[in-house]
């Protein structure tokens, strides 16, 4: 079993930044890929940013530039530093988890807030 956790999220005024934490435990064999997704109310999810382990990072264009998505891979844990926040970055984010076998794993998710 793999679990997943995020944490992080928050209420803060647009401009204004967060950082959000994903934590991989449990049997893990090895973690390719660290992804974080969100979906806002009455929207689909999204994909955000994804990191591999070798660092190599893809970022959808509407964070580009604002989000930067990192790795500890000793940790099992990614990270996503979120700057210049905006009304619509408002959503419940998740993180999702994908080993070399293909197991994808999801967290529960931590909302963000951008309001004044």
């Amino acid at each position: 079993q793999v679990q997943v956790v995020e944490s992080g999220g928050g209420l803060v005024q647009p401009g204004g930044s967060l950082r959000l934490s994903c934590a991989a435990s449990g049997t893990i064999f090895a973690i390719n890929i660290m992804a974080w997704y969100r979906q806002a109310p009455g929207k689909e999810r999204e994909l955000v940013a994804q990191i591999d382990r070798g660092g190599n990072t893809n970022y959808a264009d509407f964070v580009k530039g604002r989000f930067t998505c990192s790795t500890d891979n000793a940790k099992n844990s990614a990270y996503l530093q979120m700057n210049s926040l905006k009304p619509e970055d408002t959503a419940m984010y998740y993180c999702k988890v994908i080993t070399y076998g293909g197991v994808a794993r999801w967290g529960e998710g931590t909302l963000v807030t951008v309001s004044s």
